[in-house]
């Protein structure tokens, strides 16, 4: 059949498994906690955090990223109240 498109690889032909994709990152994400709420937990300050530290993706020179991130750890020992 010269018009119908093949694909080669194993799993790009099988759509009720292609489908499972998005459980299946959530199944991963879950190994190690014990329950959704210390997941919940977890994630909602690492992503505060995360988003303090990592610089937004955009064309930023080194310099700038350099300074976003000394200005987030300021700000992480004001919080914490460390010293040095």
């Amino acid at each position: 059949m010269p018009q119908v498109e093949h694909r080669s690889h194993k799993g790009l032909n099988n759509r009720a498994e292609n489908s499972h994709v998005p459980l299946r990152k959530r199944e991963r994400t879950m190994q190690g906690f014990r329950s959704p709420g210390s997941l919940q937990r977890f994630v909602s300050i690492f992503s505060a955090v995360r988003n303090l530290f990592v610089a937004p993706h955009s064309k930023r020179s080194a310099f700038a990223i350099h300074l976003h991130r000394l200005k987030a750890m300021s700000e992480r020992k004001a919080a914490t109240g460390t010293l040095a």
